[in-house]
């Protein structure tokens, strides 16, 4: 049977991408499969299973049927072009900050008085992927893109909750606010240039680039208006 072709196949999708990460969030299952196979295997093993489902989300929402919801005007599809560049940056530097308070390489390195992209949110992938999805719901409105973009929406502004809560209590309250604190600062703009560097600037940019080019080969349509 096919894994893509009509709502039903996006809904199975959507519920298995949904129910993987709900699973992994329960402390009791995760620490049983980080006993099992260790750390690094169980986050390798999530990061290839997350990529899996994400894949089939995105190809059962291309191939499912198109049911409209409102009307696309030209306006519209210059959102995710204008956004894009943002997310990619968010990407970056985020993904090569060290971090220990959300997604990224972790919390080895983190220098609470040179914190870099953190200046601006402790979760700059989260924001970086709530940001993808947002953009990419306006110009989309249909039954399936909804369906596809508001879930992982959904996701990203609960990310930020849930792992300030992770967080917070694997470091203890003092601890995590000692952090907080210091990240928390009046943003100093020349800092935070600075701190992010231009490599990561460069790296958001090349990101950019490639999802221009990759979008009409994956998606089968131009990201630009």
């Amino acid at each position: 049977m096919a894994l893509t072709g009509d709502i039903g196949h996006l809904i199975a999708a959507i519920g298995c991408f949904v129910g993987a990460h709900s699973l992994t969030n329960l402390r009791p299952l995760r620490h049983r499969c980080i006993e099992a196979v260790g750390k690094a295997g169980f986050y390798g093993a999530y990061s290839v299973l997350s990529t899996v489902l994400l894949v089939w989300v995105v190809a059962a929402a291309i191939n499912a049927p198109t049911l409209v919801i409102w009307q696309q005007h030209g306006w519209m599809r210059w959102v995710p072009p204008l956004v894009m560049p943002v997310v990619c940056l968010a990407l970056v530097a985020g993904l090569t900050t060290p971090n220990p308070f959300s997604i990224g390489p972790g919390a080895k390195g983190f220098d609470p008085a040179h914190p870099g992209i953190l200046r601006l949110t402790r979760h700059p992938v989260i924001w970086g992927l709530g940001l993808w999805t947002g953009a990419h719901i306006v110009p989309n409105g249909h039954l399936a893109g909804l369906m596809l973009f508001v879930p992982l929406l959904v996701m990203s502004l609960l990310g930020k909750r849930v792992l300030d809560a992770k967080r917070r209590q694997s470091l203890g309250a003092e601890e995590w606010q000692r952090l907080v604190d210091a990240v928390e600062q009046p943003l100093d703009r020349a800092a935070l240039l600075h701190e992010v560097g231009a490599w990561r600037i460069i790296g958001g940019v090349a990101l950019y680039l490639a999802l221009l080019a990759l979008h009409p080969m994956v998606i089968g349509l131009s990201p630009l208006p």
